[in-house]
């Protein structure tokens, strides 16, 4: 696991039984580089890859410094093209591995205060797709898994403290459904993948 917040990956990993984790801001290359190395000298290479960084800001297009959304675009599409050229070489030549990258629905349309942030997520979409038709043909498989809900975690509650737990996606329903996508059956790969609540209005 890969995280900029110490404390929080520190919590997760004594949560997650045989998890390790690395404090990592993935916008910085050069630390990036230096914990895919860690990686695979602590665990080896990895077979499947999750992509769930995540560069955000709000406002309109007058109001988005481009500097935020510079930054965004290293964290959301950069750092992607990062981890896939480290990792998949590897994959390719075990003919097997998986690469799943997690979006939301701003990576499918402009809302216009989302200008700062959906231009970055349209842009990991269309590589992840480049990188399915590329990887998919030999044995690699990559899948964008669009999640339209709010995650239930402590500081969405916060501000959401009146929304009813159907408001929410569960972190776990999430994860099922990244493992299930990553072992699809290779006569049925999904690419497109869409998660919400049951009632959320799309």
């Amino acid at each position: 696991m890969l995280a900029r917040d110490g404390d929080r990956l520190a919590s997760l990993e004594a949560d997650i039984a045989g998890s390790k984790a690395w404090v990592c801001d993935v916008a910085d290359e050069i630390r990036l580089h230096r914990v895919m190395d860690q990686v695979e000298e602590t665990m080896g290479t990895p077979r499947l890859v999750v992509h769930n960084a995540i560069g955000g800001a709000f406002g309109t297009f007058q109001e988005v410094e481009p500097a935020v959304l510079t930054r965004n675009f290293q964290i959301n599409v950069v750092a992607l093209l990062h981890v896939a050229r480290r990792f998949a070489p590897a994959m390719l030549a075990a003919g097997s591995g998986a690469l799943i990258v997690t979006g939301n629905t701003s990576a499918l349309r402009g809302k216009a205060n989302f200008a700062g942030f959906a231009p970055t997520k349209a842009a990991q979409r269309i590589l992840a797709e480049a990188m399915a038709r590329e990887l998919g043909p030999k044995g690699v498989h990559v899948a964008y898994i669009v999640i339209d809900a709010v995650i239930d975690v402590p500081w969405t509650r916060k501000r959401y403290p009146y929304a009813k737990d159907d408001f929410f996606v569960q972190p776990k329903a999430i994860a099922e459904e990244v493992w299930h996508v990553a072992h699809q059956d290779k006569s049925a790969w999904s690419f497109n993948v869409e998660l919400r609540p049951f009632l959320e209005q799309w």
